[in-house]
């Protein structure tokens, strides 16, 4: 099925969950934020949030620093 990705058209599977796309984008999985259709998705979800066809994901990096 057909998601969004950071503005990117991206190819995954059905069931793919949230924590199964950033292990197959090979992003960390700490220090990120994770946005589905415009509501942030709490860590603990990642493993339970389910995507389905024409979602949209942004993928955020904390980056720290002064």
């Amino acid at each position: 099925m057909k998601i969004s990705v950071n503005g990117r058209t991206a190819e995954i599977a059905e069931g793919t969950t949230v924590e199964g796309l950033l292990k197959t984008l090979g992003i960390p999985l700490q220090g990120i934020a994770v946005e589905l259709n415009g509501e942030i998705v709490p860590s603990g979800e990642h493993p339970r949030a389910a995507l389905k066809e024409a979602d949209s994901i942004e993928i955020v990096r904390m980056v720290g620093g002064g």
